[in-house]
């Protein structure tokens, strides 16, 4: 019947949300708890270039708070 294509459709499901989710969890792991950014824009590459020099460490994941605005 119908509901037979279910056990094999649950597996190609977790088989393509694996890679996804795997992908997401190393950058988090790598960039000190933040997800990977992606400049497509030259926007949000200004941001990214704002975001190393308001830091004080030069990496844009290490985002500190109004205290390091000068």
């Amino acid at each position: 019947m119908w509901y037979e294509i279910l056990p094999g459709l649950g597996i190609m499901a977790v088989c393509l949300i694996i890679p996804g989710v795997a992908t997401a969890q190393i950058h988090k792991f790598t960039n000190g708890g933040k997800e990977k950014r992606i400049a497509r824009v030259p926007w949000q590459w200004y941001l990214m270039d704002r975001d190393k020099r308001v830091s004080g460490t030069g990496r844009h994941f290490d985002s500190k708070g109004l205290e390091n605005i000068h």
